[in-house]
């Protein structure tokens, strides 16, 4: 099994054109189309799972540097998500939420 990394794809990608894009190369057992949380539109970039390597591999020779909607897509394997570090609590321990800046009161 591979994840393939889509970027710069075209914001009205769908996961329907990005898997018969693929599809051409092998089978495809998932597309996730990442989108913003808030909005709900999609972010730019996808990942296709296949499972067969030397498919995906094809799909990553023939794919990468493609146009597809007047973008060249990046294709490439995904690299495995690692722990940033960051957490949602805005910088500081219990949150705070001004990005660790500590308030200050008025001048005058």
């Amino acid at each position: 099994m591979k994840n393939l990394f889509v970027g710069n794809l075209d914001f009205a990608a769908t996961e329907s054109s990005i898997r018969s894009l693929f599809e051409q190369y092998g089978t495809v057992d998932r597309v996730n189309v990442v989108t913003d949380r808030e909005t709900g539109r999609a972010r730019g970039f996808a990942f296709v799972e296949m499972s067969d390597s030397t498919e995906a591999d094809k799909a990553i020779s023939a794919l990468n540097g493609t146009d597809m909607n007047g973008r060249a897509l990046n294709v490439n394997e995904a690299r495995p998500k690692t722990d940033s570090g960051r957490g949602g609590g805005g910088g500081r321990p219990g949150g705070g939420g001004n990005g660790g800046r500590q308030r200050r009161e008025p001048r005058w």
